[in-house]
């Protein structure tokens, strides 16, 4: 019988977990490359053979996913899989007309085919969108947890830009991991919130691997909390599911891929940010969770915000840094930055488009929308250079920081600057610490 030829759709995460758990080792299945996208420079590279197994001697190519039409004929490709989060809907059927047009399957794979068993209760949090607020309620899970005695590992979504193979298994247990394992500044954004609150965090390439050394991890391992990436489903099968969902983008809910089936799959909908939203948008996101998922138990929590220096904002023209990722793929117009911002009495928002030089500017270019804010891009040395290069040179009298990890510590920042902290807060019943104790209780 003919091998079938496959193509993974991706952008170095989803796409290598769906090799790893679905085609690797199965002999009637050839796949002749990956493409990539969102993120930069990492194509024109290989997935090792030595992650990609005995059948790929040669490994397997990645190439630009705007070359996707002329490989599947090329290659004979009989089946394109899309393997990417936070698409809307509109965008990721046009990329099925697009395969379908040049003679191939389109798949997607879902969660029987891609969940891998743990020896551990497993946590799960996922949101509907990119920037619904999954780190800080991923903080309060495991806090409530630490508190009961428990010993909680992290484990994250995959954002494997450097090296494959030494990025196979990676352990984060102080912020010198994050240099030793030289993380990218979005790898930083995740990892750091968790290490400096004393737990470890675990991620890499191949999540087999991964959750086999979190159940053995050297301090210890009660329960393992799966930190979700973008708006993707759990790459493990989870004892208990939490959805974040986020009113200030009302509907998206329904209509981003994979957003609405973590929606459909939770036990827990946590409605963040409901002390900012509209009242009717807040009403429109509860509707949406009646509708599909009914049984839902449904949290309503916001995350309050606090300033190391407020008084370098007061009255000041302020520029603001934000999570890179939540601008640009997440395609919000403001963040705790702005938030602060404006909660401090800032006397302006100083646009940095004219001020972007190299990669910087580059992203501005490819996603035009971001609003009158900075998103702290830092995928390689180069982008991170750039970023300095452009906060030193506008025209402001201070930095509002809204990132989630200290980007004073790996960027040179000559201007007064203040960092925005925020966590999750419950409000009203039911809550997360009720959640716990009764998840708590069953085990």
């Amino acid at each position: 019988m003919a091998k079938k030829n496959v193509i993974i759709i991706g952008a170095a995460g989803r796409d290598f977990h769906n090799f790893n758990t679905f085609y690797r080792g199965k002999e009637e299945y050839n796949v002749v490359a990956f493409t990539a996208a969102q993120i930069p420079d990492i194509d024109g590279r290989k997935y090792p053979t030595e992650l990609a197994g005995e059948l790929y001697p040669e490994g397997i190519p990645i190439y630009a996913e705007e070359n996707l039409t002329r490989l599947i004929k090329e290659l004979e490709v009989d089946t394109c899989v899309f393997s990417y989060s936070d698409i809307p809907y509109k965008a990721l059927m046009n990329k099925a007309a697009l395969v379908n047009a040049a003679g191939c399957n389109f798949a997607l794979l879902g969660t029987k085919d891609t969940m891998i068993k743990s020896t551990k209760p497993v946590i799960s949090v996922g949101a509907v969108r990119t920037g619904c607020g999954k780190s800080q309620t991923s903080r309060r899970i495991i806090e409530l947890l630490m508190a009961k005695g428990l010993k909680v590992v992290a484990i994250r979504h995959p954002m494997p830009y450097g090296d494959l193979v030494a990025q196979k298994v990676q352990r984060f247990a102080t912020v010198e991991d994050l240099a030793l394992h030289k993380c990218t500044i979005e790898e930083m954004e995740e990892y750091e919130p968790h290490v400096v609150r004393g737990n470890v965090i675990y991620a890499g390439v191949d999540y087999e691997a991964i959750v086999r050394a979190a159940e053995n991890d050297p301090d210890g391992c009660d329960i393992i909390l799966w930190d979700g990436g973008n708006n993707d489903f759990p790459f493990y099968k989870s004892d208990l599911t939490i959805t974040v969902v986020d009113p200030h983008r009302p509907g998206h809910e329904l209509n981003y891929y994979p957003g609405e089936t973590t929606l459909r799959i939770a036990d827990v909908v946590v409605i963040n940010k409901v002390v900012t939203a509209c009242p009717e948008d807040i009403l429109t996101v509860r509707q949406n969770i009646q509708k599909v998922n009914p049984n839902a138990i449904v949290v309503d929590a916001a995350s309050p915000i606090k300033v190391d220096n407020p008084e370098l904002i007061k009255g000041k023209r302020v520029l603001v840094v934000e999570d890179g990722p939540t601008l640009t793929h997440g395609e919000m117009k403001i963040g705790a930055g702005v938030v602060a911002a404006d909660k401090y009495g800032a006397a302006e928002l100083v646009c940095p488009r004219k001020y972007a030089v190299g990669k910087l500017a580059e992203t501005f270019k490819i996603y035009p929308n971001i609003g009158t804010i900075l998103p702290a891009m830092g995928y390689g040395d180069e982008q991170i250079k750039d970023l300095e290069t452009t906060i030193n040179s506008v025209d402001c009298d201070a930095v509002v920081i809204g990132t989630p990890m200290d980007l004073n510590r790996i960027v040179n920042i000559e201007k007064p600057n203040t960092r925005v902290y925020y966590d999750l807060q419950e409000i009203g019943t039911p809550n997360l610490e009720q959640v716990v104790n009764e998840f708590v209780e069953k085990l």
